[in-house]
């Protein structure tokens, strides 16, 4: 069933008794009509309210991603964390690791996809599941159609009408059902909160402050006799990822995906015993972290092996250098843990069939062909890039493993939670609605929180399958810590973009580890150099000053790298440049260099 008309486009029923309220783009003027001026980001901020004690406790702890980490820190060294007190604290509370099976992800880049494919195929079999991932970014199955804002707006319409104490009945007007999964969950990508790396249950919602500050204010005495006991040395990551485990056993969850934080043997994650772990999974293994996980890819490939148990089975996603897989195998067959390779031509055939569009926004028709009796024809991928087939085969042998355990998996199953499956600042292209509430209406924006040159080279890949001619602009903002230039030469090498506009942005709401945008202008006129791309360098208020003297101006064919703007004013910019540049084509312009400035512009777009 669709609606049209009441509100200008497909929209929500909220039924109360006889009046129908329809939630879309009108919804707000609905609100005041019926004297319930309202602003939807209050409920959110009410909901936030309520862990106020729990942030203030964490934001007392020693913060890693803020301050950066530790050399060595990673490692299986006497350098690296102490996960001994980790032990101590799980101890503390009962070991509530131990009352559900576990999936546990590690690797450099490919951890977060993989365990939300593996999430979302666990759900559509009718599994409770726990995930818990590494960023705050909204990490969930979800329908990205071009009024995805209108899903989350549906949530917050019942808690509203919830507050206020008026009956309803809810019914979801879905777009095109037979393009739709019908147990397809609808969210918005404008939320930020550190409750998003914990989704619950078989929908896949992020658990609720009200469930976060209940478990904290039962645990707190604990906590805090830990935190005497190591005087002080646990950091904000463990005590977090000791409140999930915790919350996943008092949930019933029946299985849960955990991502490491760090390399695998020393992070807070790892006291998952053999008993209790189905499967590990290690995604890729590249140079990132290089000082805290001991300065080798032989040394991250050790750490990352780590989570490796003693007669579990081991997925090894890859490709790898042989020398890094043989370091992988090593461990497994010490373990004496089976080896599931997702990277051997022989055990995977997947290939990319075409990109096709569902309401504007790319979708990738891949076969997934696994020699473990598994063959799925035309599945619809969200997340694109042969990276992106990849993560869903790896996602795919891991619930085999579970399969091969005795759990109910079906091939229906793993197509459903496959094609449900999108990640915020993954792959992520932008509606025209959402465009053209950053002010660029008309503008194709890519989202993509790329920041490694592994990464970036994914990223220029999967460009050119999706827009291969066309006009293409980078808004670029990154950590201190990353191979800025590594990353500029990965996605100058596949194509020369028409500008690349550097600004910066806050790292884990800090400015500590922002790199400047004096430094990146540097790199990337380096990797300029190094690959012989022509180029006009200019700040953001020269070039705009340039627009106007018609002999300042640059040649067309040189790439601009401007720099020195806010994000704001760079996205701004970038929208002029496509415009000017396209002459009648569509271009992208693309945002990326890490998961923070795609953070700052959906934070954007929710306020």
């Amino acid at each position: 069933m669709r609606l049209r008309g009441v509100v200008g486009g497909p929209c929500y029923l909220l039924r109360h008794h006889n009046p129908l309220i329809a939630v879309g783009d009108g919804g707000r003027t609905l609100l005041n009509n019926l004297g319930l001026n309202r602003n939807f980001s209050t409920l959110i901020s009410d909901e936030e309210s309520e862990m106020k004690d729990f942030n203030a406790y964490l934001d007392s702890l020693k913060n890693h991603e803020k301050s950066g980490v530790p050399k060595g820190a990673g490692t299986d060294s006497d350098d690296g964390f102490d996960l001994g007190r980790m032990k101590r604290l799980m101890q503390s509370l009962g070991n509530p690791q131990s009352k559900y099976k576990a999936i546990h992800i590690a690797g450099t880049k490919g951890k977060g996809s993989t365990a939300a494919f593996l999430s979302n195929i666990l759900r559509a079999e009718g599994y409770s599941v726990g995930c818990y991932t590494r960023y705050y970014l909204l990490i969930r199955d979800a329908y990205r159609g071009p009024f995805s804002r209108r899903g989350s707006m549906y949530s917050v319409w019942i808690q509203i009408i919830l507050k206020i104490g008026i009956g309803y009945c809810g019914t979801k007007i879905l777009p095109q059902e037979n393009d739709l999964n019908d147990s397809s969950t609808l969210s918005s990508p404008h939320i930020k909160t550190i409750r998003e790396r914990i989704t619950l249950g078989r929908s896949g919602d992020p658990v609720s402050a009200k469930a976060v500050n209940s478990l904290f204010q039962r645990i707190k005495v604990v906590l805090d006799q830990a935190v005497q006991l190591e005087k002080g040395h646990l950091s904000h990551f463990e005590v977090f990822t000791a409140l999930v485990f915790n919350l996943f056993a008092e949930e019933n969850v029946e299985i849960a995906v955990i991502e490491a934080g760090l390399g695998g043997a020393r992070d807070a994650t790892n006291v998952i015993s053999s008993s209790d772990l189905a499967a590990s999974v290690i995604t890729t293994i590249g140079e990132e972290h290089l000082a805290a996980l001991g300065g080798s890819l032989e040394s991250i490939a050790i750490a990352k092996s780590g989570i490796i148990k003693h007669g579990r089975p081991v997925v090894l996603g890859g490709s790898y250098l042989p020398h890094i897989e043989l370091i992988l195998r090593n461990k497994a067959s010490s373990m004496q843990s089976s080896v599931i390779s997702v990277s051997d031509p022989k055990n995977n055939r997947s290939t990319i069939k075409g990109i096709s569009n569902v309401f504007g926004i790319p979708c990738q028709i891949s076969d997934i062909i696994l020699q473990q009796c598994v063959e799925l024809y035309d599945v619809k991928l969200r997340m694109i890039g042969w990276h992106q087939l990849q993560n869903a085969a790896t996602a795919t042998c891991a619930a085999l493993c579970l399969r091969d355990q005795g759990w109910r998996i079906s091939g229906g199953s793993i197509r459903a939670g496959l094609e449900r499956t999108q990640l915020l600042g993954r792959s992520q292209f932008l509606t025209s609605i959402e465009a053209e509430a950053l002010g660029l209406p008309g503008a194709t924006i890519l989202l993509d929180g790329a920041h490694t040159k592994e990464s970036a080279k994914a990223l220029a890949d999967m460009i050119q399958i999706t827009h291969p001619k066309a006009p293409l602009v980078f808004v670029v903002a990154m950590a201190s810590d990353k191979d800025h230039r590594a990353f500029a030469r990965e996605l100058l090498a596949v194509r020369q973009p028409d500008a690349v506009l550097l600004t910066e942005v806050s790292i884990a709401g800090d400015r500590n580890r922002t790199a400047s945008w004096s430094l990146l202008k540097d790199r990337w006129i380096e990797a300029s150099n190094e690959l012989g791309v022509r180029f006009c360098e200019l700040g953001v208020n020269e070039h705009r000053e340039s627009l106007k003297d018609r002999s300042a101006r640059s040649d067309e064919h040189d790439m601009l790298v401007l720099s020195g703007g806010s994000l704001i004013e760079s996205m701004k910019v970038a929208g002029e440049i496509l415009g000017s540049r396209s002459k009648g084509r569509s271009g992208i312009l693309v945002v990326t260099g890490s998961l923070h400035v795609v953070s700052s512009i959906l934070s954007s777009l929710q306020r």
